[in-house]
């Protein structure tokens, strides 16, 4: 967690110099090499979801998992919605440069917090004072950690490689995970290109959105733990098919505005639900599992805004509505996911 933060305090610290330093009029296209090793840097931050999900699961006994990691990742996923509200007056206010300071400056300060505060379950802390791993494991347990991993980093990616599970889940969490990532960023260009809203209510519309996803997470984990992972998913993935063909087949803003509330609340429900399974489906190595599912899974969020604009670049403005289709034959592919897990998991 520390070496990706810090990492990202250096890609941001690059940007902010950069830009106060050369932008706009000296920003040449052949900086743009730095310009994306300084992105690079600064995006390892995102890659502490998958850490922390790991770290958040080891602290909490399985039953407690979907609250627990609902309430870590919906709010960590407010900031998408966050930004997309606050950046426009940062920008007008403070300037790019200006805007990357604040950033900077978040950044550092959450960093310091994380060093000082931040600590792994009993387990790991026990074998950091030197404790055998066997002896740290009945310490642990009775402490009332009963998650553990087996082997090293690249054992536990290995493992839950070989576990069919690991897979369904990436595959649901590209649906959920991925397309709330891709909508964050694509419905601000929807709303203002197929209803003609103005860029502040389609900024507005489109951190609703984001917003909404992120927080009715937190009551997804909780629905996991009273519920169950499968069953959860199940109903949030019914949520967002419902919202995809809504949304496909609406001209309406009205209808339109009520899709977009339901593929939230799908999508939020969703992730939830995912995060919940992993100890579950593979509870030999979660950190693994968490890994995969995390990383590849998010990955639809830049798999999918070029495929709505392609769409939307075949049909004319008619694709920003049918684009959506999408979601419906990914709704309907995870829900089948989902259902080979109920009965393997049963």
């Amino acid at each position: 967690m520390l070496i990706l933060l810090s990492l990202s305090v250096l890609g941001m610290a690059g940007l902010t110099l950069v830009t106060a330093a050369l932008y706009p009029e000296r920003l040449t296209p052949g900086l743009y090499p730095l310009l994306l090793l300084l992105g690079v840097l600064s995006g390892c931050g995102a890659a502490t979801f998958s850490v922390g999900i790991s770290q958040v699961s080891y602290w909490f006994p399985k039953a407690q998992q979907g609250s627990a990691l609902g309430t870590y990742a919906g709010v960590g996923n407010l900031a998408p919605g966050t930004f997309t509200l606050v950046l426009p007056f940062a920008l007008g206010a403070l300037g790019l440069a200006g805007s990357y300071l604040v950033w900077l400056l978040l950044l550092v300060v959450g960093t310091a917090a994380y060093f000082f505060v931040g600590r792994n379950s009993p387990y790991f802390q026990l074998l950091g004072q030197g404790q055998l791993p066997t002896t740290a494991r009945q310490i642990a347990q009775q402490a009332g950690q009963d998650m553990f991993p087996v082997g090293s980093t690249t054992d536990s990616l290995l493992r839950s490689a070989r576990v069919w599970k690991t897979w369904a889940l990436v595959g649901i969490y590209f649906v959920t995970q991925g397309g709330f990532l891709a909508l964050t960023t694509w419905l601000p260009t929807y709303w203002k290109t197929f209803f003609a809203a103005s860029l502040t209510t389609a900024g507005l519309l489109a951190a609703l959105f984001s917003i909404l996803t992120s927080l009715i997470r937190i009551a997804g984990g909780r629905l996991s733990d009273r519920i169950g992972g499968e069953n959860t998913s199940i109903l949030a993935l019914a949520v967002l098919l419902a919202g995809a063909v809504l949304m496909t087949f609406s001209h309406t803003w009205g209808l339109s505005v009520m899709a977009e509330i339901l593929l939230g609340l799908g999508m939020g429900v969703g992730n939830a639900a995912v995060f919940k399974l992993v100890s579950q489906a593979v509870p030999e190595a979660v950190g693994g599992a968490s890994g995969w599912v995390g990383g590849l899974g998010a990955f639809g969020g830049f798999v999918f805004p070029p495929v709505l604009g392609l769409i939307v670049r075949l049909q004319g403005e008619t694709g920003y509505a049918t684009g959506f289709a999408i979601f419906i034959g990914l709704a309907i592919a995870a829900m089948g996911l989902t259902y080979g897990l109920r009965k393997h998991l049963a």
